[in-house]
């Protein structure tokens, strides 16, 4: 049974879809920033990647710069690969580009690209500055039964000295989580694997080495996850999407929770969330407690719910709606301490945005829209407060397809 026809969940969908019908835009062209700046709750346009992103990370550098790397960008053909009418089957094509935004310039500018392409990987920064690359999807066109290679690789970046390889994954694997420790070491846990499994193995990054070594598994198996490093140190994994037998013939949103603890290596179940969700946000905030915002749900639907995680009870709580449920959107911690959520896909891919409020516990909506609807996008604090959303999957004026865009904007 092929990949696609084994995995039929809505978030496969509403993340991979885009991709299939994506068309190859091409826009290039940079903006410059007003002086002044955007208005206060007010979106605005800055210069235009050189290529069109989806599945890419974006990394604030300590430059204040931030760095986009890969993604998928257009259309390709596997000729192993025929669709019902015997003709080559039309696959997304893996970004290996790099390109930097600077702020005070609002201009993005090439720099050193991946060794090898890759889209729905992770991008971390490390306490030495530079970037870790691991994992991700890519485009393995001529051979059979897939298109979809699972990338073993990891890669480092450095703003010096450009892109070089490191020790490889133990486990090839996208739609994964990648967070730094204090100890500088990665966490990277879960995701899927060549065969279309979710994962439960986890694995450590050791910078001083180059290499990953094993840690302990997850209880639950799963993707489309969240990884939310505490102020304890130890790391929040919740929900995502697993399989609903031990065949892994089909899969289901979760609502588990656990906790990995960096001094013993384990994950131990905590609390679960009132509401299985996948493709959701988790924020981090101010007060230590963690925010769990849309998503989509077991049922499929795109869910309008929140909830609290409180770390000194290790358990879930309900907390406001949001004012239009949405999934594949960002979730961005202000200075203020308030989360700007933007942009995702429910009925159609959104334009809108809304501010969730600590003190109150209330999403208010902006009133002004994003310029672009997008999803599958990334949203980026910059040193100067603002936040940076750029790339994503875009809506067709006429219909229900999707693109990736090259575009991108200041709130």
């Amino acid at each position: 049974m092929s990949r696609c026809a084994k995995h039929f969940a809505p978030t496969k969908k509403l993340r991979r879809t885009g991709f299939l019908l994506c068309l190859c835009v091409l826009l290039s062209g940079c903006g410059s920033l007003s002086s002044n700046g955007p208005a206060p709750s007010t979106f605005v346009t800055t210069g235009s990647m050189g290529f069109s992103y989806s599945g890419h990370t974006a990394t604030p550098l300590n430059t204040g710069e931030v760095l986009i790397q890969g993604g998928a960008w257009g259309l390709g053909v596997d000729p192993n690969v025929l669709n019902g009418n015997g003709n080559p089957t039309t696959v997304t094509v893996p970004e290996p580009g790099c390109e930097l935004y600077n702020p005070l310039s609002g201009v993005f500018s090439t720099c050193a690209e991946l060794q090898a392409p890759r889209y729905y990987h992770t991008a971390t920064l490390l306490q030495n500055g530079k970037v870790l690359i691991a994992g991700g999807f890519t485009l393995r066109a001529g051979v059979p039964p897939t298109s979809l290679f699972f990338q073993p690789t990891a890669e480092i970046f450095d703003s010096v000295l450009g892109v070089t390889s490191t020790g490889d994954l133990n486990t090839p694997r996208a739609d994964h989580t990648a967070t730094l420790l204090n100890s500088g070491m990665v966490l990277i846990a879960g995701g899927e694997d060549a065969t279309g499994n979710f994962l439960g193995s986890a694995e450590l990054y050791d910078p001083t080495r180059g290499t990953f070594i094993s840690t302990g598994s997850l209880n639950v198996s799963r993707a489309f996850h969240t990884a939310t490093l505490l102020n304890n140190g130890m790391v929040l994994i919740a929900g995502g999407e697993s399989s609903a037998n031990s065949a892994g013939s089909s899969a289901v949103m979760i609502s588990s929770a656990e906790l990995y603890d960096p001094a013993t290596g384990k994950f131990t179940l905590t609390g679960s969330l009132n509401t299985a969700r996948a493709v959701h946000t988790a924020s981090l905030l101010n007060n230590g407690t963690v925010l769990f915002a849309g998503g989509v749900d077991a049922n499929g639907g795109t869910s309008d719910s929140a909830e609290i995680y409180d770390p000194a009870t290790e358990q879930f709580a309900p907390r406001g709606s949001l004012s239009t449920g949405r999934s594949d959107h960002t979730a961005t911690v202000l200075n203020n301490g308030s989360v700007l959520i933007a942009g995702g896909k429910g009925s159609a891919v959104l334009n809108s945005a809304e501010l969730y409020n600590p003190a109150t516990g209330l999403f208010t909506t902006i009133p002004a829209s994003l310029n672009t609807a997008r999803y599958s996008h990334t949203a980026t604090l910059l040193m100067n407060g603002k936040v940076l959303l750029a790339g994503g999957n875009g809506a067709t004026p006429s219909g229900p397809n999707t693109y990736a865009l090259s575009s991108a904007e200041l709130y």
